[in-house]
């Protein structure tokens, strides 16, 4: 794999033992890339999960070696390897040798909960992990990095629906405060370096495969389990909830059309665009459904009743997450179309399947 093929594209997609990550990789399969994954596969939730995503992509667990990069038994144009983020050495080694045209960046320690517990965790892969992928891009130029965000860095926003083009300068969580330094630190890198950067903010992804840590998973299981389950603000929440598939058409779009620069001195003033190669974009499904009706919809495709516990809010958590996504309608006709309940249900099938329930 020291050429690319013929038309070919070569593409690094960071996280891909991960949930977005994973469902990327899969789209991909049969597009016009050659494509190299990248996860550390860290314990943060069940590693098995982790596993059996990166199984389901061709990539055998006992064939994983850190630092080795391996082929895929079901796509010829998928490779994956082992690696943190933090291993700048090797990292940058990578990059020289396989000479990334574009790069996906979706590694990250994910979670807002655990941040306040083990806070370094998010120093090392959100902060310092992004600044080696940035250094590799900068020392091996590529034509696209596009980077996880996410609607946290919102925080204490009231205006609604979120809009990039607003500020987002109160962070409530120190994961939060990491992926609005990663946003920082790609503009700097872009306006210095030229590097096309374009940054999406993710907004509450569900679906097939999804972490254990989310609250669909979480519900499904404990109410499956007959056990309550714990109903944040009373039930007083909304959520821009986004089904996987959904995301992963908008980071393809995206993926497709590098940042350009902007030459009017207005941009310098909107926190979206730049002079710099540079864009932010919220994806997300701008149909905020209520936590009760998230709720009602997971018990009637489980065709049975949750026990909840009502409590208050918790430190970290905001009321309601809306998106503005008009930048990626209006740009790349991107129409996000899966309705809550049919996400639901795919969701419940599969963890029925996976579970063998």
């Amino acid at each position: 794999m020291q050429n690319n093929g013929p038309g070919k594209n070569r593409l690094l997609v960071t996280g891909t033992a991960g949930f977005i990550g994973f469902h990327l990789v899969r789209s991909l399969f049969g597009s016009n890339y050659e494509i190299v994954g990248l996860d550390n596969i860290n314990d943060y939730y069940d590693v098995d999960l982790k596993y059996s995503r990166l199984a389901e992509t061709g990539i055998t667990r006992e064939k994983i070696t850190y630092n080795k990069l391996i082929s895929s038994t079901v796509s010829e144009q998928y490779k994956f390897i082992r690696l943190n983020l933090e291993d700048k050495d090797n990292l940058v080694k990578l990059f020289s040798e396989l000479k990334f045209d574009r790069v996906v960046n979706l590694a990250a320690q994910a979670g807002v909960r655990y941040s306040f517990t083990n806070p370094d965790a998010y120093i090392g892969s959100n902060v310092t992990g992004f600044l080696n992928i940035l250094e590799a891009c900068r020392h091996h130029p590529v034509e696209h990095l596009v980077f996880a965000s996410s609607s946290s860095v919102y925080g204490l926003n009231k205006e609604m629906p979120f809009s990039v083009h607003s500020p987002a300068d109160h962070p409530v969580s120190l994961y939060a405060a990491s992926k609005k330094s990663n946003e920082l630190m790609a503009h700097s890198y872009s306006h210095l370096f030229g590097i096309p950067a374009s940054g999406l903010r993710f907004f509450t992804v569900y679906g097939p495969w999804g972490r254990p840590d989310m609250s669909l998973f979480i519900f499904v299981k404990a109410i499956l389990e007959g056990k309550p389950i714990n109903v944040h603000n009373e039930g007083r929440m909304e959520r821009d909830f986004t089904y996987v598939t959904d995301i992963v058409k908008g980071v393809e779009k995206v993926l497709e059309s590098p940042a350009g620069k902007t030459d009017s001195i207005e941009v310098e003033m909107d926190p979206a665009i730049s002079s710099a190669p540079y864009r932010l974009y919220n994806i997300g499904n701008s149909k905020p459904v209520k936590l009760m009706d998230f709720i009602s919809a997971i018990e009637e495709f489980l065709g049975k009743k949750a026990e909840m516990n009502m409590i208050p809010i918790q430190p970290g958590e905001v009321v309601k997450t809306w998106a503005d996504v008009s930048d990626l309608e209006n740009q790349f006709n991107y129409a996000p179309d899966t309705h809550i309940r049919e996400g639901v249900r795919q969701f419940i099938e599969w963890y029925r399947s996976y579970f063998n329930i």
